[in-house]
């Protein structure tokens, strides 16, 4: 972020204010006085939250959030490569979190060389009589297909816990039997009011089951650290960790993509966490740095500049080996970074983009799309607390609309009165979009494209950026509406 307050022009506090008004004039007068709060101007200078957050959704407002149980299972627990992940309940919520980007991974040949699902399909005779015992024979067919794995975890969906089926016990039980590490989640989906609560109860999970089991075999070194928040979306990890090792740090684990049970179980032992999705792991580094006395940072790997202070940054906690070896690095990407930008920026410069992604992604990426030349008009989560926005205030430009939670009406008629050349948001919104006649790009997990990450993702990123809004195609479109 620069130390000057950035504008766009056409905006000021007073139009964005107005037509947060005009937006909220459809709705019945108590539904205008819930929403009205999620709702701002950004004010950078104030460095803090201008909307309320984390509230549940108002009923009959249509929501681009998920769940307690997708919190769990996809983000934080699915990605781990080397164990059996069972969804425990109706077959539905197994099938729909099986083939998710996050779960892109080296593999371990017999366990999870691709991505694979296991359910306990509930039928209606279990809602009666209870899943305990079908749980419990699961594990046991789990265990034996795939002797290899490291651990499994038990994540339970709705039905489970309105029945009120004990997992904690058949694991803990099944986890003598098997002598397998055995992890229950309760992380039914109607829990809370989104997806955060299954990131915040799963790290607790790991918190009582795994940290601190293991220790790494090698011989300790000061610049172990592991990678935390960091999901492997399009191959990320593997632009990230290399970039870090080529700065002379051991990285010692990455937390959840493409990773490990035993080193995640060791990371009690190393001397730094970075942190990248603050949203999903902030309480795991909170937590190992009271009991460890490990110290955390929240760094950002988007786009060169973003990149360049983060390495800096990090480069700053360590001693001058590191900080040579940093600057060697940033000194060798400059010149390929601005080559790409060399080549993007004349076609992007000037655009405008609007973001609606998940819990971060918004403010780790708006400096990536300065570095092309774009304008960042408006932002906003689905599922944000307050502390993200505090850190999105001053990556926006100023009196930019900010949006928590935004319905489906909301957003479009934002983007209707902005008219931005490109919107970043997620899967549900996209074809909606694209017959207004708007280029998109699918920023949970990049369209299936990727990594966007580090030096290697930031051209990636720069590639499809062009793509999605320079495409003749659009030529050839006529907007119903």
């Amino acid at each position: 972020m620069s130390d000057k307050i950035r504008k766009v022009e056409g905006i000021t506090k007073e139009s964005t204010e107005a037509l947060i008004a005009e937006t909220l004039a459809v709705y019945p007068e108590k539904a205008k006085k819930k929403r009205a709060p999620h709702l701002g101007a950004n004010d950078p200078a104030s460095g803090s939250a201008c909307v309320k957050s984390n509230k549940k959704t108002v009923p009959g407002v249509m929501s681009a959030r998920g769940c307690a149980y997708a919190g769990a299972k996809g983000v934080v627990w699915g990605p781990i490569r080397d164990m059996v992940h069972v969804s425990h309940g109706p077959v539905g919520c197994g099938w729909y979190s099986w083939g998710t980007r996050r779960n892109m991974m080296s593999g371990i040949t017999g366990v999870t060389s691709f991505p694979m699902q296991f359910t306990s399909d509930f039928q209606e005779k279990d809602i009666v009589y209870g899943g305990d015992k079908k749980l419990k024979t699961l594990l046991e067919e789990a265990h034996d297909l795939f002797p290899l794995a490291k651990g499994i975890s038990v994540l339970s969906e709705c039905p489970v816990g309105l029945i009120g089926d004990d997992i904690n016990s058949v694991a803990k039980q099944s986890a003598k039997d098997l002598d397998i590490p055995i992890i229950p989640c309760n992380c039914e989906g109607f829990r809370g009011v989104s997806q955060s609560l299954g990131h915040h109860i799963s790290n607790d999970t790991i918190r009582d089951f795994i940290i601190g089991t293991r220790e790494y075999p090698e011989p300790e070194s000061p610049y172990d650290i592991a990678l935390i928040g960091e999901y492997n979306i399009g191959g990320d990890a593997w632009s990230t960790k290399p970039l870090l090792e080529e700065c002379g740090f051991n990285v010692k684990a990455v937390w959840t993509g493409d990773g490990e049970l035993e080193k995640i179980a060791a990371t009690h032992k190393v001397k730094l966490n970075v942190i990248h999705c603050y949203r999903s792991m902030n309480y795991m580094c909170k937590v190992m740095e009271e009991k460890y006395g490990i110290p955390w940072v929240e760094l950002n790997f988007f786009g060169p500049t973003k990149i360049r202070n983060s390495l800096r940054q990090l480069a700053a906690l360590f001693d001058d080996t590191i900080k040579a070896k940093v600057e060697a690095v940033i000194a060798k990407y400059d010149p390929i970074m601005q080559a790409v930008i060399d080549e993007y920026k004349p076609r992007l410069d000037g655009k405008k983009v609007m973001l609606l992604v998940g819990g971060l992604r918004p403010r780790h990426t708006i400096g990536a799309y300065e570095d092309l030349g774009m304008e960042c008009v408006g932002s906003g989560y689905e599922f944000a607390h307050t502390d993200d926005y505090d850190r999105t205030a001053p990556e926006m430009p100023d009196a930019t609309v900010v949006y928590d939670d935004p319905a489906e009406y909301e957003f479009e008629k934002f983007a209707g009165a902005l008219k931005p050349d490109l919107i970043g948001s997620g899967i549900k919104e996209k074809y909606v979009f694209q017959k207004m006649g708007v280029p998109f790009r699918q920023m949970h997990s990049w369209d299936y494209s990727g990594p966007y990450h580090g030096y290697k993702g930031f051209e990636v990123f720069a590639r499809d950026v062009d793509m999605a809004i320079n495409s003749p195609t659009w030529q050839l479109v006529k907007a119903p509406f």
